[in-house]
């Protein structure tokens, strides 16, 4: 016997097949190239999509800008499944942002991914807006992050006379802080106690050119991080267990 449908179910069923379908030619050619994709990929390589269904494991976090003239995969030429990707707004990590953190701890704890790329750009509309003393609403918060560094790189930033070099700069100077404070998470510093393989890297991609660079940053250890950030995880983690058995 079938099961009865409950009329508020048959009402929302209806009201789905007269939903009116979208006349908008750049989302009809978007579904045409992915089908001609998915043939293409399911042609040259039969087992692709069997066996990117049964889980990943890339070994790259990519934390990039939301622009989208910066598309991860694109600009590296990966594969699906050789990145796992956060993008926000000035590709940010601020201690109290729990969504990209939520991604670093599953990339790190779960994935055990073993590098982390923090890729800014040139050009990058966050932080040009957040040197521009305007206001814009809720993202004002969120580009106090570029503010901060801003600040505390005043004198350094301030001797650059050409305003699109300053910028410039302030984006290599945000990109530096993102990877410091990825490094100064708990996530991170945990998998270093474990003697997990892991290392946070500072690019730059250049809009103009479609170069990346990188910035001379590399952390791969808690020893290259300053003393007042480390933290012994492993050790807390003890004394609270043993803490409960008393």
């Amino acid at each position: 016997m079938f099961k009865q449908l409950h009329p508020a179910s048959i009402e929302f069923s209806s009201m789905l097949t007269h939903l009116p379908i979208s006349q908008d030619d750049r989302l009809a050619d978007m579904l045409s190239r992915n089908k001609e994709w998915a043939k293409k990929v399911q042609s040259e390589q039969p087992r692709f999509f069997t066996t990117s269904a049964k889980g990943q494991s890339p070994k790259i976090l990519w934390i990039g800008c939301s622009d989208s003239r910066v598309p991860a995969e694109q600009i590296v030429q990966c594969a699906p499944g050789d990145l796992f990707v956060h993008r926000n707004i000035a590709n940010l990590c601020p201690h109290t942002d729990m969504n990209c953190l939520s991604v670093l701890q599953y990339a790190v704890d779960v994935l055990q991914v073993e590098h982390i790329i923090v890729c800014g750009h040139y050009g990058c509309g966050g932080v040009q807006a957040a040197t521009a003393n305007q206001f814009y609403g809720l993202i004002d918060s969120w580009l106090c992050n570029i503010k901060d560094v801003y600040r505390a790189n005043r004198e350094h930033l301030e001797a650059v006379e050409d305003i699109t070099s300053r910028q410039e700069l302030l984006v290599e100077l945000n990109v530096s802080n993102t990877v410091h404070n990825i490094c100064h998470s708990p996530v991170v510093q945990g998998a270093w106690e474990r003697k997990q393989k892991l290392s946070v890297h500072a690019w730059c991609y250049g809009l103009e050119d479609g170069l990346i660079r990188e910035l001379g940053l590399v952390i791969s250890e808690q020893e290259e991080v300053e003393a007042v950030y480390k933290m012994a995880v492993m050790e807390k983690t003890v004394s609270t267990k043993a803490s409960e058995t008393h």
